[in-house]
């Protein structure tokens, strides 16, 4: 449910931000600040240092469908840096995060020059390709109750860390469901 990408994370520290001259910048936003926003266009790439955003869309009848949740070193951006598109969804801060932003134009230097890079990248767009595919047959074939369960188990501080309107988005479901379904399984 929350991604991360330990690997991309530690070349973008231990390598990239050596070798950059402040093309890989650090910047911050707090928690409900929009860094990617639906149906606009998207100059850089962004991989998180520290904190969760959430990665939705608003369908055309105001409902937000959470997607999926990033955490320590997902990258978000990238579809619309290699596409030239705008973007799809939105990126919104949970709590405090740190990113490292790279300009689109410097990101597809780094994939067409820096081998490495570009595997790091490859794998990322495959595991979030994957994992995309997953859930959704996970929750077509599966209960309410054994999604939560499911999630729960992955995530024992879920509760805590995101609020229950975002998991009933993210489950497609209303609060009110969610805590029908709270209110009867034990964890």
């Amino acid at each position: 449910m929350i991604r991360k990408n330990a690997d991309l994370l530690q070349y973008i520290t231990e390598k990239l931000l050596k070798e950059s001259e402040d093309t890989i910048i650090a910047q911050s936003f707090s928690s409900g600040k929009k860094i990617v926003d639906q149906k606009k266009r998207v100059f850089s790439v962004y991989i998180i240092k520290s904190g969760i955003t959430k990665c939705y869309l608003t369908e055309d009848n105001g409902v937000d469908f959470i997607q999926e949740f990033f955490g320590e070193g997902e990258i978000f951006g990238e579809l619309e840096a290699i596409n030239g598109e705008v973007s799809f969804c939105c990126i919104e801060a949970i709590n405090a995060v740190e990113v490292y932003k790279i300009e689109a134009s410097y990101f597809n230097q780094l994939l067409e020059k820096d081998i490495t890079f570009n595997k790091h990248i490859l794998k990322a767009l495959s595991k979030k390709l994957t994992y995309t595919a997953v859930r959704h047959a996970y929750n077509q074939s599966h209960t309410l109750e054994d999604n939560l369960l499911r999630l729960i188990h992955q995530f024992p501080t879920l509760i805590d860390e995101i609020s229950k309107q975002d998991i009933a988005n993210y489950l497609g479901i209303t609060p009110r469901s969610l805590n029908r379904v709270l209110s009867t399984i034990k964890p």
